[in-house]
This record gives C-alpha cells, structure tokens and sequence, in this order.
C-alpha cells in the first residue's frame, strides 16, 4: 500500500475494531442472561456457565461484524472527512475509487474471516456448546436433586438435598432406594456426597453416613465413612443429542445422506430443505461485510461535500443495510422450501454490492468529487503545445 493509503487504513482500523468490541460486549452480556440459569436453577459451576457464553459468541459474529464495520466505517469516514483530509487526496490527484481501496480492504478481510468462521469455527462452537448444554441437561444433579425437596425419579427412587454448593456437592443427604427382586428397600442418611462419573456409569459418593434396611422383619444398620451406590439405572434418559443445522459442518448440510452416528438418518430426511438453506446461508452471509462497507462509503464519500453534515445519506444506506440483512433472513426461510431459490440469498447482498461499485466508478468518470465539483488541483496545469511559443502583444 502506498503511504496514504496505509494511513487511511490505520485511521479506519480503531474505529472498527471499537464497533466491533462494543457490539462483542453487548452480545456477551445478552447471551449471559439468557444463560444465567444455568448456575442459579441447575447449580452448574462459573466455568460452564462462561465456557456456554463464550461458544455461542461465532454463531452470532455474522450478525456482529457487518453492523460494526458498517458503524466503524461511518464514524472513521465522518471524522476524515470532517478534517478535510479527502479534500487534500481528492485536490493531490487521486480517484474515489483510489481513496476507497484501503476501505474496501478492510471489509474484504473481514469477509475471508466470516466466511472461515463459518465453514469451520461456528459449527465447531455450537456443536461444542449442544454437548455442553446435553451434559447440563442429563445431569442429574440439576435435573432431579433441588434443595429442600423431595424428588421421585421414574424408576421409584427418591432423594432429599438440604443444600447443593456452587461445586455441585451435596448436603444433608437423604435416599431412598426402591426394592429389587428377593431384596428390601434400603434409606442412606448422609452429611454430604456427590455425583461423579466413572466411564458411563454415574456414582453417588457418600460420606459420613448410614443405611438402613429391614431383613428378616429385623431392622439392619450401618454406618460408613464412604460408600457409592450406582444410579444410572434410576435416572435412565432416552434423550439422545441430536445436531441441528447450525451445528452442522458444510458438507453434512450439502450432502445430508451422511448421517451423524446416533440420529439414524431421521432428522435429515425431515429437514433437507433447511439443512440446504443453511449451507447456502454460510455461504452468502460473510458477503454482508463487504456490502455494508460500500454503503457506508458511499453515504459519506458518495455526494458533494456538505458542511451540515450527511444525516440524509446515512439514514438511507443504514435502511437499505437493515433491509438487505432482514431480506437475507426471509431468503433463507424461502430457500428452504423451494431449493431453486437459494439464489436470492446470494442476490440480496451481492445487488448493493454492484450498485456501489457503479456509482464508485460513474463518480470517477464524471470527476465529481466530495470538493462539491472542483476539479483537482493539478487539473489547472493542462496546457496546449499551442501556447508555448505564441507571440505576446506588450502594452504600454
């Protein structure tokens, strides 16, 4: 790049960079409430609440980056702008087109990034956030066991927590075991324990207990130190985890016969249309980025200069942006029904991407520039060979 355009470069870069941390963080803290319950109804730890929070942050950077770069662009060009720095590379000589080019490079890198985000980062991400969340959801813990309450899996066996710690440990414990054949039904009394996994077995740990049982119309007694009783066969689950189609890599949406192991094949003979959509949705989104930069410029940069300000062209590029992300979504749910009409999900970011570019180069060719129609100064210096060597009349 050639020093002023490394210098429009760096000027756009904090800008950018800002929107995009902003809207990062006002995204992390949305996604954070949603995901609050995690920790205050199901008693998980801060780790899995955080590690949830940050996995859900790919799938939504494609509705992140293109608002803030569009925002970024805004404030970086209006601040250039407003200093006069593209009436001195407008009066030196260079096109709109030439100003633009580092601009246009930087929408063009966040582009190549969204479009790796969404080949491979996000259904990494929000396949590993469906694992995680399928954990909290089978654990028993936080599915059965709530504090002050006596609770009765399916198969008959009944526990009572007076408290559960952030560590999922369990306090003041009371279990209730239903009979198997030719055995008695037997009561645990514990100060503490906790639910561990070994292999696919789930283990109740507990320590500083008793049990009891009847035998022989004689009631038996033991206390313990640590004892485990084996639970999975209580809290049986015929959930299996199921990837949907944002969890889904590219060619399990293109070529959805290839069934992941566990769903059978079920889920993609009912949703080819979606799965489909999908793939052409990742496809297509990142091409918002670049779309969103061109408006961006041509708000600002896209007229004559104006000393009030371009609130009127703001406004109208930020409502084609909304219209065409809004459109972006309705495409996809169109596409999904009719295969045919992914195309549009192609069209709608790829229609103010020429348009832009047009008007770029018609602004070019008609030399209207953002001095409000001064020519460059360089312009003046255009003489004919005629001139020279004209006889001059002197007056007197």
């Amino acid at each position: 790049m050639r020093t002023l355009d490394r210098y429009i470069f760096r000027q756009m870069i904090v800008p950018v960079a800002g929107a995009v941390a902003a809207l990062t963080a006002i995204a992390l803290i949305s996604q954070s409430l949603t995901q609050f319950e995690l920790v205050v109804e199901r008693g998980q730890s801060a780790w899995t609440f955080i590690r949830v929070t940050l996995l859900s942050m790919p799938l939504l950077s494609g509705l992140i980056f293109p608002i803030a770069l569009f925002v970024g662009t805004l404030v970086a060009l209006t601040r250039l702008q407003g200093e006069h720095e593209f009436t001195a590379a407008f009066a030196s000589g260079m096109s709109l087109r030439q100003v633009s080019s580092p601009i246009i490079r930087i929408g063009v890198y966040f582009l190549l990034f969204s479009l790796a985000s969404n080949l491979f980062l996000q259904p990494w991400s929000a396949r590993s956030m469906r694992e995680e969340l399928f954990k909290v959801k089978n654990d028993l813990v936080s599915t059965l066991v709530k504090e002050g309450e006596f609770s009765t899996s399916p198969s008959g066996l009944t526990i009572y927590v007076q408290r559960i710690d952030q560590n999922s440990l369990l306090r003041q414990i009371y279990i209730r075991i239903p009979a198997t054949e030719g055995g008695a039904d037997r009561t645990y009394v514990a100060r503490e324990g906790k639910i561990t996994q070994v292999g696919t077995e789930s283990l109740l740990i507990l320590r500083n207990g008793s049990t009891q049982w009847v035998s022989g119309g004689e009631l038996d007694h033991i206390t313990f130190d640590e004892t485990s009783i084996p639970i999975s066969d209580y809290f049986a689950s015929d959930d299996s985890l199921n990837f949907k189609e944002s969890e889904r890599y590219l060619h399990e949406l293109f070529f959805p016969n290839l069934a992941l192991p566990g769903d059978g094949g079920n889920y993609e003979r009912k949703n080819v249309g979606k799965l489909m959509a999908e793939g052409h949705a990742r496809l297509a989104s990142p091409l918002y980025n670049l779309s969103f930069v061109l408006l961006a410029i041509m708000a600002v940069l896209g007229g004559g200069f104006s000393r009030g300000g371009y609130t009127q062209r703001i406004a109208i590029a930020a409502g084609v942006a909304v219209t065409a992300r809004l459109l972006g979504v309705v495409m996809q749910t169109i596409g999904a029904e009719a295969a045919i009409l992914n195309i549009l999900q192609y069209l709608v970011p790829l229609i103010p991407i020429i348009m832009c570019v047009r008007l770029l180069n018609k602004r070019d060719r008609t030399g209207v520039t953002v001095l409000g129609g001064m020519a460059p100064l360089n312009a003046g210096l255009r003489t004919s060979s005629a001139d020279f060597g004209a006889p001059r009349r002197n007056r007197t």
